[in-house]
């Protein structure tokens, strides 16, 4: 009579979208971890059950097979059907863990878990000024989804379990790309394909460095590199940047201990200046000297206005030292999270066998569709096209600037990527200005950001603001600099 009781009293909802079956489940299944219906309790006939609950025989038959095959059931034709005596009493009758008594994770875990929590990350869709972030509806959808197609239709070996180095004809034809656009001195053995260069970061991030190792990084920089490092246990040493790119000499003198040095030279994040020739030569000759690594961050040098896109610190690296990262995500589009990493031939092989312990390898099908489209020209004719577009819209917000806001801003180096500094005249604080304008529809990214909180005085940089322009219509631009102009002037 007691288990009648309980088995009536079954929490059952008709309009929820689960199966009753998959309900019926995870009621019995919870009463009996929760000692309700205590272990060598017999349940009602099958065809009481369904008298009980006003459910059919097989809501119940299904509901008990996956009790049975989940060790929950006990049963017998001719017998009956029991709750299994194999749940112990004492687990059963338990009571909720309560989340304070949770054990807390390791201290590398604790790392990883915070590394990233300075980290903005977007959401919504995109408004007025959204940084980082390509303009996705000029991306030639259709094309892409007949490559997918015609590879899904034509499956082969390939769609096993696959080089943890990436799909071959991708890294043979990115091989070439690089060699030719970005002065990258490279095999395809080389080259390692990755979920986006965020994986890049952080593989590089604990394979070269031992926790405690001191590692150089940009200050203001990418938030994002920072996590990576900090993640795998690394000191992070912020290194101020100013016109001519990292202060190499800087960070010799106050960190020369230093295992690693992350940089953006070709398009500093977010300051927007390129590196000077005498600061490439002093790095890569401290690094050599020191035996220390170089990770080379190029993550939108496609997007250069004013002449051909630079060339890497990669390309003039002679000791070995610099691993040179790329990503795809603002070529193309963030969500196909695809990146890559130029390793050292003597590298090479320990960076496949991080990659196959992280993920195994990245998904076949997107780069199977990627090398489809470079060998069919659609990356080429994309990048000029994209390239014109993000131009316009550079152009908008500059001339947008100079009319609206000339008297409360100045921008900063603007000949490349998709966002561009723009530094207050007067005295505003930039987490008001941001948090003011968020309520007002426009997004703002404080230069701050991107400052380390541990940075000193030599890192300072003068207030303001990141502006993205790639994804914002022209209209929506305008609107934009109109509402940061009230802003500005308090209105």
């Amino acid at each position: 009579m007691h288990t009648t009781r309980i088995i009536a009293a079954l929490p059952l909802d008709r309009a929820l979208a689960t199966p009753l079956f998959r309900q019926l489940y995870a009621a019995m299944k919870a009463a009996i971890l929760d000692g309700t219906l205590a272990p060598g309790a017999q349940l009602p006939p099958t065809r009481a059950f369904c008298d009980l609950l006003s459910v059919s025989r097989q809501t119940v038959l299904n509901a008990y097979a996956l009790l049975v095959a989940e060790g929950y059931l006990d049963g017998a034709v001719g017998k009956g059907t029991f709750v299994s005596l194999a749940v112990p009493a004492s687990v059963a009758l338990a009571p909720p863990t309560q989340p304070g008594l949770l054990r807390p994770l390791s201290k590398r875990g604790q790392g990883v878990v915070t590394a990233m929590a300075q980290v903005a990350f977007h959401r919504g869709a995109a408004r007025a000024f959204r940084v980082g972030m390509p303009r996705i509806d000029h991306f030639p959808f259709d094309v892409w989804n007949r490559l997918e197609a015609r590879r899904w239709r034509r499956p082969d070996h390939r769609f096993g379990y696959g080089d943890p180095a990436g799909f071959l004809p991708l890294r043979e034809l990115l091989c070439v790309y690089l060699q030719a656009s970005r002065g990258v001195r490279c095999t395809p053995q080389q080259i390692v394909i990755t979920s986006g260069s965020q994986q890049a970061l952080f593989l590089l991030s604990t394979i070269l460095l031992a926790p405690g190792d001191a590692a150089w990084m940009e200050s203001p920089g990418y938030r994002g590199a920072s996590g990576a490092l900090r993640a795998s246990g690394a000191q992070v040493f912020p290194v101020p940047v100013d016109g001519e790119g990292l202060d190499v000499a800087y960070g010799a003198a106050h960190c020369p201990q230093a295992k690693l040095a992350y940089v953006t030279p070709s398009h500093q994040l977010p300051l927007g200046v390129s590196m000077s020739l005498p600061r490439r030569l002093a790095l890569l000759d401290w690094a050599a000297r020191n035996r220390a690594w170089v990770v080379e961050d190029d993550y939108d040098s496609e997007y250069r206005y004013a002449g051909a896109p630079l060339a890497s610190l990669q390309g003039l690296d002679r000791a070995g030292c610099v691993v040179y990262a790329g990503t795809l995500s603002k070529v193309l589009f963030p969500g196909l999270r695809l990146g890559y990493m130029v390793a050292p031939p003597a590298l090479a092989e320990a960076l496949v066998q991080a990659k196959a312990v992280v993920d195994r390898h990245t998904a076949i099908v997107p780069q199977m569709a990627l090398a489809d489209f470079i060998a069919e020209g659609h990356f080429g004719r994309h990048i000029r096209r994209t390239r014109d577009c993000n131009a316009e819209r550079r152009d908008v917000l500059l001339r947008g600037l100079a009319r609206e806001l000339d008297d409360q801003l100045y921008c900063g180096p603007a000949d490349s990527g998709l966002e561009l500094c723009a530094y207050f005249r007067g005295q505003h604080d930039e987490e008001s200005v941001a948090r003011a304008g968020l309520e007002r529809g426009i997004e703002l990214r404080p230069l701050g950001h991107y400052a380390d909180p541990g940075a000193g005085a030599a890192c300072a940089t003068p207030a303001g603001l990141l502006l993205g322009f790639a994804a914002i219509p022209a209209d929506d631009i305008d609107m934009g600099l109109r509402v940061l102009g009230q802003l500005l002037r308090g209105r």
